[in-house]
């Protein structure tokens, strides 16, 4: 068992379904944990040897550059346009899940051989 894979998912998905939820009900403390979960999968990513490691880091370093700002239009009073962008980081964070559901099926056929 591969824990530091286990760890990266669990964050890759609490990114995903805080970021749903934070574009159901905007909440400023859910758009906290999504920026914060979000980062921590980032740094997670990083230095990762599986085969789609660098378009999973891709699609997370986008999220980053969609939460972080909408963290400070939040608090500046521009709630629409902060879930706007929360929208833009749900894509980037669907976009990650589905990679890392390729890769562990690359890595179950790789293992099988």
């Amino acid at each position: 068992m591969r824990y530091k894979k286990i760890v990266t998912d669990f964050f890759i998905l609490m990114s995903l379904t805080t970021n749903i939820s934070f574009i159901v009900s905007p909440n400023p403390y859910e758009l906290v944990i999504v920026v914060a979960t979000n980062l921590a999968a980032t740094i997670l990513k990083i230095g990762e040897g599986r085969v789609l490691s660098t378009e999973m880091l891709a699609s997370s370093l986008v999220a980053d550059l969609h939460l972080i700002p909408s963290l400070f239009l939040y608090f500046l009073g521009d709630h629409q346009e902060a879930v706007g962008l929360a929208l833009g980081a749900l894509a980037a964070n669907i976009i990650s899940v589905i990679i890392s559901i390729i890769e562990t099926i690359i890595s179950a056929f790789t293992e099988e051989e």
